[in-house]
């Protein structure tokens, strides 16, 4: 009787083009999990390669360096969430709307991925420790920042805003929505604890003027 013999699983060597997007996609998707749980150091092209069932020699063909996938994580993160929040905020008139409408959207897609968000912590930690990262992150923040300029700029319009204090309140609205990635976001009931107070301060609710 002929012994059965184990054939080795071959890994994928350079995709064909059919394949090639949704490899790549794949290959952000699994980068992003592994530099949000363990940051820039603790991953490796080879670990990554092995998630993702291909070579190191076909990740390469995709991104050309460490640094090089890192920066289109990043890249392919602030496209998800920003034209969400783009969504959101055109369906709405005012900056108190749009900006609940924000909040809301960070809190479904805090749901439906926690990866976005715990990248977004975990970059915070990486560029103080790479001047390389930091110096791209630099220039790509400056998108984050135009948005929320934007936003605050509709209250300005619409009179919601005091003119003098437009830059107040972009720092208050750059720290609320960075101190939800960063402190609440792994707590899915806090995160929304914490959107409710964010919500009720916008309307007056949350603190009580003792009378004069």
């Amino acid at each position: 009787m002929a012994r059965s013999e184990v054939v080795p699983v071959k890994k994928l060597g350079r995709p064909p083009a059919t394949d090639s997007a949704d490899t790549r996609q794949r290959i952000l998707d699994l980068a992003r999990e592994a530099f949000a749980t363990g940051g820039y150091d603790a991953a490796t092209n080879r670990s990554l390669a092995d998630d993702v069932g291909i070579t190191s020699g076909a990740l390469y063909h995709y991104f050309g360096s460490k640094l090089d996938l890192y920066l289109a994580v990043n890249e392919d993160m602030q496209d998800r969430v920003f034209v969400r929040f783009s969504e959101a905020v055109e369906q709405q008139d005012g900056f108190v709307a749009k900006f609940e409408a924000i909040l809301d959207t960070a809190q479904a897609l805090n749901k439906e991925d926690p990866t976005l968000a715990a990248f977004i912590g975990s970059t915070r930690s990486d560029v103080r420790r790479h001047a390389d990262i930091a110096e791209v992150l630099v220039e790509q923040s400056a998108r984050q920042r135009a948005f929320f300029a934007r936003l605050v700029d509709t209250g300005v319009e619409t009179g919601e805003i005091p003119a003098e204090y437009r830059d107040v309140m972009l720092e208050f609205v750059t720290m609320i929505l960075v101190g939800l990635t960063d402190g609440v976001s792994h707590d899915h009931h806090r995160h929304q604890l914490a959107i409710t107070s964010v919500k009720m301060m916008l309307r007056g609710e949350l603190v009580v003027q003792s009378p004069s």
